[in-house]
């Protein structure tokens, strides 16, 4: 009797794997539609050419920022004896006002 009841649920597991396999494959299928339409050729845009150009040079803005920051990283280290791990970069305020270092 085990054996039978056994044998009976791998029956219906497999046929409800079957099922879902073949629904599946169905929605697909249908999702591909053998239409024509016209459209207007577009290239692709590669991995080089993007919207704004990198910026090859820093700014003295950004120097100042990154001397802000840096300087914001050490005291904290020094008031909590706790160095900065990577990707552990908390809020940063940047006053543009404030004397370059």
């Amino acid at each position: 009797m085990k054996k039978l009841q056994a044998s009976l649920k791998l029956m219906i597991s497999g046929a409800v794997v079957v099922t879902a396999t073949l629904a599946i494959a169905g929605l697909s299928a249908s999702a591909q539609t053998a239409t024509t339409t016209t459209s207007t050729a577009i290239s692709p845009i590669s991995p080089t050419t993007a919207a704004w150009p990198k910026p090859t040079v820093a700014s003295d803005q950004m120097v100042q920022e990154a001397c802000q920051r840096q300087k914001a990283r050490t005291a904290k280290f020094k008031l909590l004896g706790v160095p900065e791990k990577f990707g552990s970069e908390e809020p940063f305020t940047f006053d543009p006002k404030a004397p370059p270092c």
